[in-house]
């Protein structure tokens, strides 16, 4: 791996990871280059093809896979939930999550509290996947 592709792949982590950390927060693309010491239009193009998706849908995700917990593990309502992980809106985070997760909020939440398994599982069991149409379990490995 060359010098130029190593630093371009920190400077996409570290705008990675301050999503992962502030996913609650609003975060645009501006925000995240300066992060990145790019500009926006090389950071949405270096993002996608350094993780696959773009920056909006991976901070959608990562909001998503935090509201299936609590969803689960609270009795927090759902506009609370919405809220609490970083969407503004209700309508645009019950369309976002049944599209990653394959559900509505409210049908996912009426599963029932999580089992009580070892949280590495936990995670990667119900972290949506990027290539999901909805229509997979949520942790399924998709078919090559």
């Amino acid at each position: 791996m060359s010098r130029a592709s190593e630093d371009s792949n920190r400077r996409m982590l570290r705008a990675r990871d301050e999503m992962d950390r502030s996913y609650a927060e609003p975060l645009d693309v501006p925000t995240l280059a300066r992060i990145a010491h790019v500009s926006e239009a090389h950071f949405i193009r270096t993002f996608r093809a350094t993780f696959g998706e773009t920056p909006h849908r991976y901070l959608q995700r990562r909001r998503v896979e935090r509201a299936m917990w609590l969803l689960r593990s609270t009795d927090r309502s759902v506009t609370d939930v919405c809220m609490a992980v970083g969407f503004s809106s209700l309508g645009t985070f019950s369309r976002v999550f049944a599209e990653v997760v394959g559900e509505p909020p409210s049908a996912y939440r009426r599963r029932g509290p999580l089992a009580a398994v070892p949280s590495c599982f936990g995670m990667r069991w119900l972290r949506p996947s990027e290539h999901s149409s909805g229509t997979e379990k949520p942790g399924a490995v998709p078919a090559p």
